[in-house]
């Protein structure tokens, strides 16, 4: 097809702002406002820009202002967890979220970069190549700490793309998507210079997609176990400013031991750090109400607490993890949180960024310990349990090894870091597509919301409402079997963004004549 640039890509400036706003606006396209398909707009305005961009530079300059845009609006609530409840100064607080920001951006500014600096102008292997860079940068960006926001998780719910959850995770859902993006683009710049026949076969492309989405949403790629679970989620509701207060110990502890008297499952899931304090500060008769409030229906409580284990070497001090423990008529189980939260529960650099940890912050426990990798499900209640704490259910590939033996998903989390912002809920969302990978209910107790059940196709189908104490009363039914995604992990999307990416780029080879200019 012949190059036409358009007026965005004879004024990058214009190109840039435009951009900028895409990224905005493709917020809405998660939750809590849940419009898929708006994601799938912006996303296909942005491509737009890449498919006529004449050099490279200019599709890093859009891809960077659109990162911006979707960052800056979708994820700026880092500054209420370091700004109002971490104690930084507000200038720092400021400065620390526009820096985080400013990194987050570099990942699509990447991708569009690579995609234009392989590929010509208006044509089908800029537009392969820009599905498969995308979908690639966005895996890496997962990699080094922050996979929030992936453009496959904006599909939950409401778009039968994320049918492709249960085959590749997340990554195949964005990669679904951006080809879906890019194909639209190719459409677009097609019907602009009058090309139908260009324009029906891309059109067919995308509802080749949509299908095969739907389709494999048809699928059951496991089994239920046959028998329901009551199952107990409690939402404390306790004030971040008390949580970790010395003086308001005491009636967490009853709290939360009233909570557990008053509830009806056969299992009991308390938030993360329900107790904040190591489990030998907690009084002995805490758990023993705990535990009889279980035993009484031969269940059991899972209970968010921090413990310790011994110094690694001589001189050192006791490893602090973020833990639950079992309580009730099953042996006693541990599950210690293995991802930590940068800067939160562990220190990078620690030599150098210790003190500003320490001394400028003031997140309680910021420097503890991982537990195992892949530790094995907890036996609970009847019912084989892979139990994850907060940040950690972003990580569908580390989760997938627990999955594949467990019946039941339970995620414990404290969201109060991020007051009244959007994070609850995308975290919530999140939370769904790890349902839908796995093949398995997945289970949410939170401090403050959002404590929700989701079935095992990603659905939603009970919750409390936000920042009310209560308990969550549901009955689940465990599944067995794996889906492709719990046996590949990530190995199937990457290669396929892979081959496309590749595909583009030899493509352009094939077509003759010497490269334009796209740096």
């Amino acid at each position: 097809m012949a190059d036409s640039p358009g007026t965005t890509s004879r004024h990058p400036a214009l190109a840039n702002v435009a951009a900028l706003a895409l990224g905005v606006i493709a917020v809405l396209g998660f939750a809590p406002f849940a419009l898929p398909l708006l994601a799938i707009a912006c996303t296909t305005a942005l491509f737009a820009l890449w498919l006529g961009a004449p050099r490279a530079r200019d599709a890093a300059q859009a891809g960077y202002a659109f990162g911006v845009g979707l960052f800056g609006a979708g994820a700026s609530w880092v500054y209420v967890a370091i700004g109002t409840f971490g104690g930084m100064p507000p200038v720092l607080a400021a400065l620390g979220t526009a820096l985080f920001v400013a990194w987050l951006a570099l990942w699509p500014a990447l991708a569009g970069y690579v995609a234009v600096r392989l590929t010509e102008p208006g044509t089908l292997a800029r537009a392969a190549a820009i599905a498969g860079a995308f979908a690639i940068a966005e895996w890496v960006r997962g990699l080094t700490g922050f996979p929030w926001l992936a453009l496959g998780s904006s599909q939950l719910p409401g778009s039968t793309l994320a049918g492709f959850a249960p085959l590749g995770g997340t990554t195949l859902v964005s990669l679904a998507v951006a080809l879906v993006a890019a194909l639209a683009a190719l459409g677009i710049d097609a019907a602009a210079a009058r090309l139908p026949r260009r324009v029906v076969a891309t059109a067919g492309a995308i509802v080749a997609l949509f299908v095969a989405g739907a389709l494999l949403w048809r699928v059951s790629w496991t089994a239920p176990t046959g028998r329901t679970l009551a199952v107990s989620l409690i939402q404390g509701n306790v004030a971040l400013r008390d949580k970790f207060d010395p003086a308001y110990r005491d009636r967490n502890f009853e709290l939360y031991a009233l909570l557990a008297e008053q509830s009806r499952g056969r299992l009991i899931v308390f938030p993360e750090s329900a107790m904040p304090v190591f489990a030998h500060e907690v009084p002995d008769a805490i758990f023993e109400r705990i535990g009889r409030a279980a035993d009484a229906r031969d269940g059991d409580a899972l209970v968010g607490i921090f413990t310790l284990s011994p110094p690694a070497a001589p001189g050192e001090d006791p490893g602090i993890h973020n833990s639950v423990v079992t309580v009730g008529a099953s042996r006693s189980q541990i599950y210690r949180k293995h991802h930590l939260v940068p800067f939160g529960e562990t220190i990078p650099a620690k030599p150098l960024l210790g003190f500003f940890i320490n001394d400028i912050l003031h997140i309680p426990l910021a420097d503890q310990t991982p537990g195992p990798a892949n530790a094995p499900p907890l036996d609970v209640a009847g019912e084989k349990v892979a139990v994850d704490i907060c940040y950690e259910d972003a990580y569908g590939g580390e989760l997938r090894h627990a999955s594949r033996e467990a019946t039941l998903l339970v995620n414990v989390t404290n969201d109060a870091w991020y007051g009244h912002s959007i994070a609850a809920w995308q975290h919530n969302q999140i939370a769904a597509m790890r349902a839908l990978e796995s093949g398995r209910p997945l289970l949410r107790a939170t401090n403050t919301g959002i404590t929700s059940a989701i079935d095992f196709r990603g659905r939603e189908f009970a919750s409390l409402p936000w920042y009310t104490r209560g308990i969550l009363e549901v009955r689940v039914e465990g599944r067995t079997g794996s889906t492709p995604y719990l046996a590949l992990g990530d190995a199937l999307p990457l290669a396929c963004a892979a081959v496309v990416l590749v595909a583009g780029a030899i493509a352009r080879r094939r077509t003759g004549g010497p490269p334009r200019p796209t740096r």
